[in-house]
């Protein structure tokens, strides 16, 4: 002790048990604190899925108000209504599930970087911003990155991010990033509400247009299902190029790849079902085969060869489907399913043409 320092006070006298009440308390209280956040995976690692707000949540009532009376009364209601969560919308369970399977592969793997991760894409005006961190915190959801564009287009911050999926309920948004060859679909709210898995994320795709290229689609409009058929078994062997959901299964395989390896095929967190009007015998094996180039599957396989989707994927009950044609998107809603369309391939072409002779 230097000169002129006086003796440090060691306080009271600890009684005997004092020490283990105070651990005790000290150990109460850990328990009443909030557990601390994971880590944000590393964006170059990570499995970038960005959602918008109204995707996420339902938000028709603000966007009446947005429409009908314009952004300072539509920001104006926000700011009033702010403590206010939104409830639930279309790609909430979605999100949900993303954030189950993270859990368990940190469980798994606890240094891993391959994880989702989730970004808030929205076009809301910034002050709108401590309503959706409410809501956010509201439902415990962990979405950390937020890009409020301000009514900008989101396209560039979709590839500054490395986005896998954007999920969007503006069709106008969703069709830009398709065109910049960023995996996009317009997701749509089912009919009714069907409970689904909670441990377990399931994923819904279509075939064509959807993981595959539109080529076959494009024998099927222009010549028919004969020559279809006919040009599938002629070119079996021959896989089909990519469409624009191919990317995103490919990362949900990576994903499903870390559990297998734990043997845990069987009862790995994430499942991904083909489901498409093709028909086994006539067309299939060239699906299946060009997902075998790929170094892709799928765990499960539905060939329709035309019937209706929507009652099996009922049965199937995903937490998403995706498809490029509104009649079976459709469909897949009127059943309870979360369903998502993607803009992409001849058959919006047609679509559109149909729409014109109507007129």
């Amino acid at each position: 002790m230097l000169p002129g320092e006086t003796a440090p006070n060691p306080g009271p006298a600890q009684k005997p048990g004092e020490k283990e009440t105070l651990d005790e308390a000290k150990a109460f209280y850990d328990n009443l604190t909030p557990t601390k956040k994971p880590k944000l995976p590393k964006t170059h690692n990570a499995i970038t899925i960005a959602v918008s707000s109204r995707a996420l949540f339902l938000m028709e009532e603000e966007q009446k108000i947005y429409q009908e009376k314009g952004l300072e009364e539509y920001v104006r209601y926000q700011l009033e209504h702010e403590n206010e969560p939104f409830k639930p919308g279309a790609a909430f369970p979605f999100v949900k599930a993303l954030e189950s399977v993270n859990n368990q592969l940190r469980q798994l793997c606890p240094d891993s970087e391959d994880l989702f991760d989730i970004v808030l894409m929205t076009n809301n005006h910034a002050q709108v911003g401590v309503r959706l961190i409410n809501t956010i915190n509201h439902y415990n959801l962990f979405i950390e990155r937020f890009c409020m564009t301000g009514g900008n287009s989101p396209i560039e911050y979709l590839k500054a991010y490395h986005t896998n999926l954007y999920l969007s309920s503006d069709g106008q948004k969703v069709q830009e990033a398709i065109e910049e060859g960023i995996a996009a679909a317009t997701i749509f709210s089912p009919s009714h509400n069907v409970s689904v898995h909670e441990e377990q994320l399931r994923v819904a795709f279509d075939g064509d247009a959807v993981l595959f290229s539109d080529e076959s689609e494009q024998i099927v409009k222009e010549h028919g299902l004969e020559m279809f058929f006919e040009h599938e078994k002629t070119y079996e062997n021959k896989p089909l190029a990519q469409g624009p959901l191919k990317g995103f299964l490919e990362a949900l395989g990576r994903l499903q790849k870390k559990f297998y390896s734990k043997g845990m095929r069987m009862n790995c967190p994430i499942r991904t079902y083909l489901v498409t009007a093709r028909s086994a015998a006539s067309s299939g094996a060239r699906a299946l085969k060009t997902l075998r180039s790929w170094g892709l599957e799928t765990d499960e396989a539905l060939f329709l060869a035309g019937a209706p989707k929507g009652p099996l994927l009922e049965k199937i009950r995903p937490h998403i489907f995706f498809d490029d044609q509104m009649f079976h998107v459709e469909g897949a809603t009127e059943m309870g399913t979360v369903a998502a369309h993607v803009p992409y391939g001849v058959a919006q072409r047609h679509k559109y043409k149909i729409s014109q002779n109507s007129k």
